[in-house]
């Protein structure tokens, strides 16, 4: 029994030697195929990229704001009489939304009419004494004395008349401003001040709120090499559109980049920008936090897909590249942003290059590999739809 145990055992390392032997056979013959004798092999799937158009565009997050808002504020004091608009409603510029208790403003305003009156009646008086002194002048029956006199009245009559006109206009002003008027168009909101409350030139509440809705501003921020990207379209006049996709009530919201800040903040090392877009049907109001899509044109760039690149601890990315040799070597890359499932590489890669897409993980610098064309089973499973469609 023991001896038919030991035959059983010499067996099965005869087995194990042949198979070591086999394996070592077959790997030798890969270098019959065009890879080095004894060099493991491994098997990827690889792409070879060249540029093409592209259709450079950000993502950015952003916050509305609204595009004009006037605080309406009393310019004279009094006692609200009337309120003379709906809240809430759509206001034009130009439009009264209160009436202030004017009747000391108009006594006032008919004081310095009565003022104006006198000025021009004591006017004529000096004017008829000027004539009469000039004519005793001429005879000279009377002294230059009495002569000069009677011309610094006559100007100072003239000098009255200014005045008191001044006094009728700013009288007249003040009645103005118990008319208070919208200083803009938009929509108006809750009235802070009721009827019967007493307000003063000088008060830091306002009576009411006044918002612009359409256009309405989008404030974005980028990073600053981003800005750097964004602010050479700018200064090539090129009309930056912005386009808003996730606005309730509305598919999507279309305007342009208005301008790029000039200074990067210390904090966050963003740049700020500033979009202006339509809001006819006003389902944007400022405050709202939204996603904003700026195209910045169209470039030849190259796109690799994600799955290609490697990011390393120090937030690098790499790509291994096949050489002629079929050996890998790592590269580095820099990339500006993604686009859908690919990143658009603006340095580190060239026309032509082959990079491994699938199966890199068990690569090294030098490696060998076999390497077969990469497909995209999303692009092909969308084109599968579109055409079943």
């Amino acid at each position: 029994m023991r001896n038919k145990i030991i035959w059983i055992l010499v067996v099965l390392a005869l087995a194990v030697a042949a198979y070591w032997f086999y394996n070592k056979r077959q790997a030798g013959g890969a270098g019959q195929a065009g890879f080095p004798s004894g060099q493991q092999v491994t098997q990827v799937t690889a792409v070879v990229v060249k540029p093409q158009p592209v259709t450079v565009t950000m993502n950015l997050p952003g916050r509305t704001v609204a595009y004009q808002q006037s605080q309406v504020r009393p310019q004279v004091s009094g006692i609200i009489t009337e309120r003379l608009f709906k809240e809430g409603s759509l206001v034009e510029k130009g439009q009264q939304l209160y009436q202030l208790d004017d009747a000391r403003y108009a006594a006032n305003l008919k004081s310095a009419k009565a003022n104006l009156m006198s000025a021009k009646a004591n006017l004529k008086t000096t004017e008829a004494r000027y004539k009469r002194v000039k004519s005793l002048e001429q005879r000279q029956a009377i002294s230059e004395q009495d002569l000069d006199d009677v011309m610094a009245q006559l100007d100072q009559a003239k000098a009255a008349i200014a005045v008191q006109e001044a006094a009728v206009a700013l009288e007249q002003i003040n009645v103005d401003y118990t008319h208070v008027y919208a200083p803009i168009s938009g929509r108006i909101g809750k009235s802070n001040l009721t009827v019967g409350a007493l307000v003063t030139a000088s008060q830091q509440q306002s009576l009411a709120v006044i918002t612009q809705l359409d256009p309405m501003y989008v404030d974005l921020q980028v990073s600053g090499e981003q800005a750097v990207m964004v602010q050479q379209q700018l200064n090539q006049n090129a009309a930056l559109e912005v386009v808003l996709s996730d606005v309730p009530g509305q598919e999507k919201v279309q305007g342009v980049l208005e301008f790029s800040d000039v200074n990067v903040n210390e904090t966050t090392g963003a740049v700020g920008l500033r979009a202006k877009v339509d809001n006819p049907n006003k389902t944007l109001l400022p405050g709202l936090f939204v996603n904003a899509q700026v195209f910045l044109g169209e470039q030849n760039s190259i796109l690799i897909p994600q799955r290609a690149a490697i990011r390393k601890p120090s937030g690098e990315l790499l790509v291994w590249v096949i050489e002629n040799n079929n050996q890998v070597r790592a590269q580095l890359i820099k990339v500006s942003h993604a686009q859908n499932n690919q990143w658009v590489v603006v340095d580190g890669l060239s026309d032509g290059d082959q990079i491994v897409v699938e199966g890199y993980q068990r690569l090294a610098e030098g490696a060998q590999v076999n390497a077969t064309p990469w497909q995209d089973a999303s692009a092909a499973a969308q084109a599968t739809n579109t055409q079943q469609e």
